[in-house]
């Protein structure tokens, strides 16, 4: 499973997923990516998941990327322990996946079998993503929706 070598601190805040992602908005190293429409908590074990289905299916013919990694411990308490003593221990590591995160990225195949690598991909996450190819991300600017990054600088 994914997580960190080391961490400053062991225990963090939970935190919160409202607005829009802050960076990995646009496909960058392959050609079709998986972009997250919802935010999401996605587990160490989902990306994992997740990235068995894409090496699975590409086989040698294609490359993966994977843009999110699992760097946040959530902590759990023992099962009939009563409450108080403090914060539990770290169980699992998360990654926070905002809105418009593009979370992994396929190339070297053509475009109906990115898709359908991409969608079953997609079924492993805990919430709604799209496939999107490169240039065409959803970038949100003052509250217009547009549907690439070249209509930006026609603004």
């Amino acid at each position: 499973m994914l997580m960190p070598k080391k961490t400053k601190f062991r225990k963090v805040q939970k935190g919160r997923l409202k607005g829009l992602s802050k960076g990995a908005r646009t496909v960058y190293f392959g050609e079709y990516g998986l972009e997250a429409v919802e935010p999401s908590r996605v587990s160490a074990q989902q990306i994992e998941a997740m990235r068995v289905t894409l090496s699975r299916h590409l086989k040698k013919v294609g490359a993966s990327f994977l843009r999110v990694f699992p760097d946040k411990p959530v902590t759990k308490k023992p099962a009939e322990t009563r409450m108080g003593k403090g914060k539990g221990n770290p169980e699992i590591w998360v990654a926070a996946v905002k809105r418009g995160r593009i979370v992994c990225e396929v190339s070297g195949v053509e475009e109906a079998y990115a898709r359908k690598i991409l969608k079953l991909a997609g079924y492993k996450l805990p919430m709604k993503t799209r496939v999107v190819k490169k240039g065409e991300e959803s970038v949100n600017l003052k509250g217009q929706e547009l549907t690439s990054e070249r209509e930006i600088t026609t603004i």
